[in-house]
Order: C-alpha cells, then structure tokens, then sequence
C-alpha cells in the first residue's frame, strides 16, 4: 500500500535531536502497596524505568527490584508499564500464570486507570474529552506525534481539580483517564497542539489542551525542564484478582 502521508499537511514542532540524559534512577526498593504469592502492587517512583533498557547502566529497574524483593518470582512479571518520568500504581505478575492473566485484562481494557497531573496555565474548561489519534514520529525519536489520517484512536478524558499555582506562575491539578493505552498518550494530549501534526481534526476528533504536563523535557514549553521531575502520577488503578477474580482498587499518594 501506498504511503500517502505527504499529501496532508504536517505541522512540524521539533526537528531534533532529542536532549541524551543520564539515566540516575533513585535507590532504594519502591514502596509495596499490596502483596500475596500471585501479584505485587507498588508505587513506583518517578526517574527509574519499569523493565530494562538496552544500555548495562539500565539493566536496574523497577522488574529487577521487585525479582529482588520477591526472588521466587518467574515468567515476564510486567504486564503494563509506566514511562520512567511518571510515578504510581503499578501491578506485576509473580507467577507466569498470573502474569498472563493480567495481561489479558489490560489488553480487553477490564482494568481501570487514573493519573493526576499538574498543566501549564489554568484551563478554561471544568472536564472533557480529548481524540487525538497518535503514532511515533518516525524523524524524531522517542517523540509521538498527532496524525489524524494514519494514527491509532487516542482517547483520553480529564477532569479539573483544582486550579493553582506553581513556582509562581499558574497551574492547573486535573484527573487524567485514559481510554487507551499510547505511548506518551496523557503528555501529548496535554501539550498538543505543541506537538508535531499531520492533518487536521474532523467528526468526533479533537485537538489537546494546549497545556503541558509541568516539567515536560519532551513536549514542554522551555527548552530545559522547569522543574525537578515530571508531575504526572498513576494515581489509582483497578483490577481483577487473577486467581480469584475479586476486584481491587489500589491508590498511590499523589506526591506534588
């Protein structure tokens, strides 16, 4: 099949390349939120990444730690993951069995998830719905980018909670829901229309917020984040037990 993306207008932001970090993931073992011999919940904490990476220096994870907390873990363990600069509620499977089951309820959406965050500016509106369809933007990675005509349904419903302020200057505290699971979603539909787009809205389709997380260093307002970490957390999360089916709702403290 054709590529026909050229044909529609793209509205490019950032041409790259993205800033390199140092990958300095803070020590210690995240705190526990629940545990039995089938599945371990903790609050992860922001600046360490939930499975390896490919350099030695990020072979140290969320997954190693929790292998190290409960040696007599087997099989993958992570069913779902949290991008290294976002905190909170994290599941994972200590059996294969276990594992698997968890898995699939992610997949079929029988899982339940919410974030808070902290937006740039103050919103105009109370709640809503934001539809941007998203793909990577090939040209400059790990970016997304917004692509109305070639990129996978990217819903995401938010609810303000209060409106603020933060090192001086306003800021809004929302409840992020997603409906979908993309990568870099809750920051894209944050910043958009700050973010690299192709095409333009049409139907049910919308655009974002045009209100970044407060310390984005990907889809930020400033060059250089303008605070000490990302203030986006997985504030609750709720599941199926998957030995017993018994539903369970588990909650991290918001820590901004």
């Amino acid at each position: 099949m054709a590529d026909n993306r050229s044909q529609y207008p793209i509205s490019r932001v950032k041409t790259g390349p993205i800033p390199i970090f140092t990958y300095d993931p803070p020590a210690g073992d995240p705190p526990v939120l629940f545990s039995d011999e089938h599945i371990v919940v903790v609050d992860k904490p922001a600046g360490l990444l939930t499975v390896p990476g490919i350099a030695p220096e990020k072979q140290d994870c969320l997954r190693s730690r929790i292998l190290a907390m409960f040696p007599h873990a087997d099989g993958p363990m992570s069913c779902h993951r949290l991008d290294l600069s976002t905190s909170g509620v994290i599941v994972m499977g200590l059996t294969k069995e276990t594992h698997r089951n968890l898995s699939i309820q992610f997949e079929n959406r029988r899982t339940d998830k919410s974030y808070t965050a902290l937006l740039e500016g103050h919103l105009d509106s109370d709640e809503g719905t934001i539809n941007c369809p998203m793909r990577k933007d090939m040209d400059v990675r790990p970016l997304m980018l917004v692509d109305y005509h070639q990129g996978k349904p990217s819903v995401t419903h938010y609810r303000v909670l209060a409106r603020e302020s933060y090192d001086s200057r306003p800021v809004t505290r929302v409840e992020l829901v997603p409906h979908t699971g993309r990568t870099h979603q809750l920051r894209v539909h944050a910043a958009h229309p700050r973010v690299t787009t192709i095409g333009s809205p049409s139907g049910e389709e919308t655009i974002g917020l045009d209100a970044p997380i407060v310390g984005d260093e990907l889809y930020g307002v400033h060059e250089e984040p303008n605070a000490p970490r990302l203030m986006l957390h997985a504030t609750t999360l709720s599941i199926h037990h998957p030995i017993t089916g018994e539903r369970m709702c588990f909650n991290a403290p918001v820590p901004f």
